[in-house]
């Protein structure tokens, strides 16, 4: 940890003694102390839980599809017509 960003923040949490030494064992596998593990452990959680939710996955058939509506859209109905007309008038003149 560099001075330039020391560690203020503090977080607590309790374990089941199993829990514990499953995770003191780990962070001594990897040469770290158990702070540092399980630091490191939850921002790389942390990360693919944001990235799961932020990257859309669409099958081969629906990648497909995807595909040929932005290629050849339909014609848009008369709800999107209307709200077209409605944010013109809302948005697009008030400004």
């Amino acid at each position: 940890m560099t001075k330039e960003n020391p560690r203020t923040s503090r977080i607590e949490a309790r374990l089941t003694k199993d829990a514990l030494a499953i995770v003191k064992r780990a962070a001594e596998m990897e040469g770290r102390t158990l702070s540092d593990f399980i630091v490191a452990a939850a921002q790389e959680a942390a990360r693919r839980t944001i990235e799961d939710h932020q990257v859309i996955r669409l099958s081969a058939e629906d990648q497909a599809r995807f595909v040929d509506m932005l290629l050849a859209p339909p014609e848009p109905t008369d709800a999107l017509k209307r709200a077209r007309k409605a944010h013109e008038a809302l948005i697009l003149k008030a400004q």
